[in-house]
């Protein structure tokens, strides 16, 4: 489960990132370009962390896509972009698919225990099978 809260909280750091690169035009504002660089490697700190346990493809693509809907909505909301249905239907197939991405994926810590036992599972078996042999 930590994996998960450490990749969301570095999906939502893409937001501030992305939204203070925006104010900062283009690096030439000096505070929105330090919390935006700042922000920005934090958030692939985080993302290194969760990837220990997460595979990289389902890691990535909630990582963006966390930073995605969450700039789109910030745009419409705080930054006077246009909103349309087209986006928001979009915008909910990301989602969507991030939901279903985090299903299919599960727990990544009981995952890792499933497969740990399931080693040892196989090298008794050998052992196991080792011993009946020799005898």
């Amino acid at each position: 489960m930590t994996a998960w809260i450490l990749l969301i909280i570095a999906g939502l750091l893409e937001i501030v990132w992305a939204i203070a690169l925006k104010q900062s035009s283009g690096l030439t504002r000096l505070w929105p370009s330090i919390i935006g660089i700042s922000t920005a490697g934090i958030s692939l700190y985080l993302l290194t962390l969760a990837l220990r346990s997460l595979p990289v493809g389902t890691a990535y693509a909630i990582w963006v896509g966390t930073g995605t809907l969450g700039v789109a909505i910030v745009g419409i909301i705080a930054l006077g972009e246009k909103p349309s249905l087209q986006k928001f239907i979009f915008l909910a197939l990301i989602f969507a698919g991030m939901v279903g991405l985090k299903m299919i994926e599960g727990n990544p810590e009981q995952n890792a225990r499933q497969i740990a036992n399931e080693q040892v599972q196989e090298k008794l078996s050998t052992r196991l099978l080792f011993i009946i042999i020799m005898k």
